[in-house]
């Protein structure tokens, strides 16, 4: 039985908790806050043996076999490195870090502990493990486009300030691209096993609109729109386009286009049709043929899976679904979209 350690006890460690309590080859043998009255109150609520403020204790017990790191992205790192100096397991949430650099930190720190992120979510699901089989068939062909597209319209006005951290490039390390690029780009570039050699970017990140001020935390400075190009080394191209608090219609689509043909994909669990494989047909053109079928609707399955995926890892000396390293690749972009839009010129991955 592994005893895993949840750092960091908001709306998300929850999840992390409800995951574990499913699982007989790993518990959550402690639970840590700075807040003391959040902690123990967590420890209580999902019996919880332990709980304390002080994370350094739980790096330096040896029963603790490894740590979640449910916590901003501007605090994780530091927690990550001394996680990994004391022989620790650490599953950190999303984004993975603050930027490339300190990637590259945790990835020296690692040593041969398992180090996973959690912007795997959606690949735990079954749609996208049929889409990976499918793309190592071979049916795509070379590779030429990766398209997301992801707009999400603002509903009534929030009657509570909403979190500090969200759209701050001092505490997130920026605002809806961090935030749900990640999923996107790891959802794709994890369907192509991460196998890409990014060259140049390009990009444009536009703050909140006037009218939706009310939409982010006062103080608030990263975006809350993206847009953005790069090339590849393997000849294919990203497009990628994130909106919210937006008057852009809404609307969400993640595709895959070779030159044999193209996947129509839906990372958030459609309910029919989620895979769609367009392929060239000698009497019409083209045909749309479903690959993958099934009822994706919302549910735990993407929160529980990055956990179990985790445990699993450490108990067979494995690879998770998304390693440090495999996160590198969106840090880095990350890096090159932010530097584009700060200076208004393409950026070149060196």
């Amino acid at each position: 039985m592994l005893n895993l350690a949840i750092i960091g006890c908001g709306v998300i460690a929850q999840f992390h908790l409800r995951a574990l309590a499913q699982l007989n080859t790993a518990k959550a043998a402690a639970v840590c806050d700075l807040r003391s009255d959040l902690a123990q109150k967590t420890a209580e609520e999902f019996g919880v043996p332990r709980w304390t403020t002080n994370a350094a204790e739980l790096f330096a017990d040896p029963a603790i076999d490894g740590v979640i790191l449910a916590l901003p992205a501007c605090a994780r790192t530091a927690l990550a490195l001394e996680a990994f100096k004391h022989g620790k397991h650490v599953l950190t949430e999303k984004p993975v870090a603050m930027n490339a650099a300190e990637v590259r930190t945790m990835i020296a720190a690692q040593g041969d502990r398992v180090g996973a992120v959690c912007s795997s979510r959606y690949r735990s699901l079954a749609s996208a493990k049929a889409a990976t089989e499918f793309i190592r068939s071979g049916a795509l062909g070379k590779l030429r486009t990766i398209t997301c597209r992801g707009i999400n319209q603002p509903g009534p006005k929030p009657k509570s300030t909403p979190p500090v951290w969200r759209v701050r490039r001092d505490l997130n390390g920026g605002g809806i691209f961090v935030n749900w690029g990640c999923y996107d780009l790891d959802y794709l570039f994890g369907l192509l096993d991460f196998k890409l050699t990014p060259q140049y970017a390009l990009a444009r990140c536009f703050q909140v609109p006037a009218p939706f001020e009310a939409y982010v935390a006062p103080g608030s400075d990263a975006e809350t729109h993206m847009t953005g190009f790069v090339t590849f080394a393997e000849g294919c191209v990203l497009t990628y386009e994130r909106a919210e608090s937006s008057t852009i219609p809404a609307g969400s689509y993640w595709q895959i286009c070779g030159e044999l043909g193209t996947l129509d994909l839906q990372m958030l669990k459609a309910k029919a049709d989620n895979i769609v494989f367009i392929e060239p047909d000698p009497e019409t053109g083209t045909r749309r043929r479903a690959i993958w079928n099934g009822d994706e609707t919302p549910g735990s399955l993407e929160h529980d899976g990055v956990v179990f995926n985790f445990v699993e890892a450490i108990l067979h000396g494995q690879k998770p679904q998304t390693t440090l390293q495999d996160a590198l690749l969106f840090a880095r972009i990350a890096d090159a979209f932010y530097t584009s839009s700060d200076s208004g010129k393409p950026v070149s991955f060196d």
